[in-house]
Formats: structure tokens, C-alpha cells, sequence
């Protein structure tokens, strides 16, 4: 069904694509030189979401997602999609489709990306292969990187030494010293190589916006792998930390903002800008969320894509709200319910804390159960439609009337209140659609509350009201005037008088008001819907036949 996409590595298709928009360098052999620290704080905000399209949008990149387009939309930057997708054997079409669907979903609209062509386009990287040769050739030119012919087995026998020793598993280096020449000359006899960058001997620092000042010994870094091992004139495919570092610096990112997973590379990076001569964005790099064991959030924990949270009938609005709380708060830290305006107005980076987030189903549904409240009916029909159709009780949304629509609308205000997240509401509504008088005088609380001498005398009352009763549905007023009779009539009053009748209308003994579910009941009785529902006259012969 998904076709993994294709990719022209031989074609310099997507280079000229790429001077086409910008036009040519600004300065030979530095395209992406960038503007001094005191240009950057004049510089227009600049952020990305690059994720890669090997599996579905989860929790913590959609957060990273959120916390990039807040950013920019606080400070009035643009905001970019790009798809790394150089993991050819994972990286699937129908993942970058579902991502950007998800991003969409959340209202996290691109400012630059797939489907929205800006000055730095192509935005996937398997598109700009060709850019990556001609930055390769120039570290190799100018010496910055250098061709390491080493072998799996030889690199795995290093490795195998420094653990025996006790030492860091750094490459050795054995290959910086070859001739430039003697290494052009290997590489074309076929010989396989990858490239190499020369960490210089000097620590590399950063400044993280959520961690302040960071710094790692270059010896510590070693001599990164920036194109994997192959042939040619530039060796084989492009690693992550550099493609990353090259599209950043090419698309004038000014922030990075991504998980703490990515803190081990920043050096890397950083030592690649460092090479360029390209001046260093600042980065932020967000806590980890974690699962309720204080595990690392995963698959067990519950549902953690976002096209899951969709299914489950979680709002967008609602998932926001509550993915902003994941290691942010705003000025005063006691406020928790935000629209998306109001987020993009009390955003700011230098809130966000370096303490893991926990997950938390419990405020996550609270937040929900909030903008069920808020929102308008007729979208929640839209929304809950599905579900119902699904288990073949309503029919198809396009084939409906307008009638159908109208009731479905107050079946979903009278069970709105029981609901943390829309997929719960057929459960809550199937009495409605299918009634079990069996099922019902089954229940051993419920034969428990039957079996009483004062419900078998409401249930004898009540059934006589309502098969005496004139032709036509029962309206709540009717209903109330019955049981205030039954009550001066029985002396029953509170449970002992309704708890008999709710189930045998319903099932069980307690549920929603009746003054708002008798018209769903009756209504309901009159619709030609896929399945029957059963009027009280209806469900009070069944319930004494059971």
C-alpha cells in the first residue's frame, strides 16, 4: 500500500533546485554563512520539526512540534516541516502522509515544508542528496574531513581493545594521517571508505536555553562519521548529525528545539557548523516524558501516537493544552486550561524546565472532559458519528436526515458528563440501541433490588401507567406526574422508587436524568434507524415478559 520513496542519487536535480531560490553563494565555498551573534537577536526567529517518517507522530515529537510552532508564533518566526528521510528501508510515503495529517489535526500548520515551497526547498533530505556531495568535497578540499578506509572488523577490534583497557570507545584516528593525495588515489581504485571529520583539539560548547552552558571534551567526541562507508568520489550515504547540521545551517535555522535523546549529538554538530565557519544556533533541548512507573513513555503505558489520541475521540484542542503542560507553565505556574492563541501568547523557552515530565491519563482526560464541555454539539455529532455507524446503529453520516442528526445531537448532551474521551460514548449509549431485559434481571445487584416487596409494587404501577397510557411518546412531565402518583401510592420514595424503574428501562439502577432521557428513548422509538430503540411502553413489556 505505501511505497517507500525512491530516491535519484545520481541526479543534481535537487542542487539546482536549491540555487534556483537562493541564487549563488554568498561567498565561495561558505553557501550558509550566518550573521554574527549581535545580527541573530535582529535575525528573524527561525525553528524546525524534522522528523522521520519511519513509524506514527508520537507524544514527544508532537510535543517538540508544539513547542517549535509556539516558539515561532510567539516571536513571529516561521516555522518549518522537513522530512529526514534518508533511512531508506524504514522510511515509508504513508508515514510522512499520516505525520503531516497529525500536524495538521493539532493546528500545527508549516510556514515552509512538504506542500508549502519556500527559498530552501527540497524539504526532505532523501531530495538533496546532491547538496550533501558538493559540502562533503569541500571538508575533504580543505582538509576539515578526511577518508577513513578502516573496517567493520578493524574498527570492531578497536572497539574491542578500549573496553579490555578500560578506555573511552573513541576512534583512534588511525587514518587522519594519510596522505591527502595517497587518500584521493584509494578512493579511486574503488577502494571503500567513509568520511571522517577532524575534531579540533579544543572542548566544544554550546549554550542550551533550557540547560544553560554545556561542554564536551573533543576527546570524548573523536573523529564522527559524517558519510557512511562506500565508494566514489565522496564515499556512500550521509549520517544523521550531518545532513541535520547542513540543512540547519542552509534553511538559516536560528533555534534548534528537540528532545534531550539528540544532547549527545550537539558536539558533533557543533563541531560541524565550527568547520563551515557557520555560526552556531542556539539550541533547547526538552526533558524526557515519562510513563507513571517513571519509565521512559512507551507502547505499554497506553496510547502514544497521536493518531490514538484522534481515534479515541481526545479534542485537538485538548491534546495541545495538555502537551504544552508537559514541562512548560506559564507566568504564576497555577494556571491549566489555554487555547492555542493564549499559548502562543505566554510562551516562552525560558519557562520550560529540564525535570522529566510524567504522563498523566487523569489530567489529560480532565482537560478533555473540559472542551467536551465547551464545544459545540453539532461538531461533537460529527465526531462521535463514526462510532455508532461502525456498530451498525446509526446509518451512514451522507445518508442521514436531518432528524436523525437532531436526535443523535441530544443522545450525545445526555451522556456528555460520563465521558473523559468521545470513543467511551457507544458503551455509555447501548441500553439505548440495545436493550436486554435478561441481561438486566441477571445482574445479582440488580435481582437483589427486584426482589423486594416495595419495587415489585412500583414495577406493577409503573408497567399499568404506562400500557394504559394514551397512543403517542411519553413526555417527562408525563413521566414525573406518574411517579409522584406511584410514590403517595406506595409510600416508596428516593432509590426504592426509581431504582426499580431505571431498570427496567434502562438496565441498570443508576445513569442519566430521566427527564433527559426519556425524550432520547422515545424519540428514538420513532426514527428508522439501522437498529430499533425500544419505547418505555416497549421496554416495560419486555422487561416483565423477561
Amino acid at each position: 500500500m505505501a511505497k517507500k520513496r525512491a530516491v535519484e542519487a545520481g541526479t543534481f536535480a535537487s542542487l539546482t533546485n536549491y540555487f534556483h531560490h537562493r541564487g549563488h553563494r554568498e561567498t565561495e565555498g561558505n553557501a550558509a554563512k550566518l550573521v554574527s551573534s549581535e545580527d541573530m537577536k535582529a535575525q528573524k526567529t527561525r525553528v524546525r520539526f524534522a522528523p522521520s517518517p519511519t513509524g506514527l507522530l508520537h507524544v514527544g515529537n508532537a510535543r517538540t512540534a508544539l513547542y517549535n510552532w509556539l516558539f515561532a508564533r510567539h516571536t513571529g518566526g516561521d516555522f518549518l516541516l522537513r522530512i529526514e528521510d534518508t533511512d531508506l528501508d524504514r522510511s515509508e510515503a504513508r508515514h510522512e502522509t499520516q505525520l503531516m495529517e497529525d500536524l495538521r489535526w493539532l493546528g500545527l500548520e508549516w510556514d515552509e515544508g512538504p506542500g508549502v515551497e519556500g527559498p530552501h526547498a527540497p524539504y526532505r533530505q532523501s531530495e538533496r542528496l546532491a547538496i550533501y556531495r558538493e559540502y562533503t568535497e569541500q571538508l575533504l578540499q580543505e582538509s576539515k574531513a578526511y577518508r577513513c578506509f578502516c573496517t567493520n572488523e578493524e574498527l570492531e577490534a578497536e572497539r574491542a581493545k578500549a573496553v579490555a583497557e578500560h578506555r573511552a570507545q573513541a576512534y583512534s584516528g588511525k587514518c587522519r594521517s594519510i596522505d591527502a593525495e595517497r587518500s584521493a588515489e584509494r578512493a579511486a581504485l574503488g577502494e571503500p571508505f567513509a568520511v571522517r571529520l577532524r575534531i579540533p583539539d579544543h572542548p566544544l560548547r554550546f549554550h542550551d536555553m533550557v540547560r544553560g552552558e554545556v561542554e564536551f571534551a573533543s576527546d570524548v567526541v573523536s573523529d564522527p562519521i559524517l558519510v557512511r562507508s562506500g565508494s566514489g568520489k565522496t564515499g556512500g550515504v550521509p549520517v544523521y548529525n550531518y545532513v541535520v547540521t547542513v540543512d540547519d545551517a542552509l534553511m538559516e535555522i536560528t533555534h534548534v528545539i528537540r528532545g534531550d535523546d539528540h544532547l549527545s549529538n550537539t558536539p558533533k554538530q557543533v563541531a560541524i557548523y565550527q568547520a563551515f565557519g557557520w555560526k552556531t544556533p542556539e539550541f533547547a533541548h526538552l526533558s524526557m516524558i515519562l510513563g507513571s512507573d517513571r519509565e521512559r513513555l512507551s507502547k505499554r503505558h497506553g496510547a502514544t501516537s497521536i493518531a490514538s489520541f484522534r481515534e479515541m475521540g481526545i479534542l485537538p484542542e485538548a491534546l495541545v493544552n495538555y502537551l504544552a503542560l508537559l514541562g512548560w507553565g506559564a507566568e504564576g505556574g497555577t494556571r491549566e486550561t489555554f487555547s492555542q492563541e493564549e499559548l502562543t501568547r505566554e510562551f516562552k523557552l525560558e519557562r520550560v524546565t529540564a525535570s522529566p515530565a510524567v504522563f498523566d491519563w487523569a489530567k489529560l482526560h480532565w482537560l478533555n472532559r473540559h472542551y467536551l464541555k465547551q464545544a459545540e454539539p453539532a461538531r461533537l455529532t460529527e465526531l462521535a458519528w463514526a462510532y455508532f455507524e461502525k456498530a451498525g446503529w446509526l446509518p451512514a453520516s451522507d445518508g442521514s436526515s436531518a432528524e436523525i442528526e437532531a436526535w443523535f445531537e441530544m443522545v450525545i448532551v445526555l451522556f456528555l458528563p460520563a465521558l473523559d474521551q468521545l470513543d467511551q460514548l457507544p458503551e455509555k449509549a447501548k441500553f439505548i440501541f440495545k436493550f436486554d431485559a435478561e441481561a438486566a434481571r441477571a445482574d445479582e445487584e440488580n435481582a437483589t433490588l427486584l426482589a423486594t416487596e416495595s419495587a415489585q409494587k412500583v414495577l406493577e404501577a409503573f408497567a399499568e401507567r404506562v400500557g394504559s397510557a394514551a397512543s403517542g411518546s411519553v413526555t417527562p412531565e408525563q413521566f414525573k406526574a406518574w411517579m409522584n402518583e406511584i410514590k403517595a401510592e406506595t409510600g416508596a420514595k428516593g432509590k426504592e422508587l426509581f431504582h426499580p424503574v431505571r431498570i427496567a428501562l434502562t438496565g441498570a439502577h443508576s445513569g442519566p436524568e430521566f427527564d433527559k432521557l426519556i425524550p432520547v428513548i422515545e424519540t428514538g422509538s420513532g426514527l428508522d434507524l439501522p437498529v430499533h430503540v425500544l419505547s418505555l411502553r416497549e421496554r416495560v413489556e419486555q422487561f416483565l415478559r423477561a
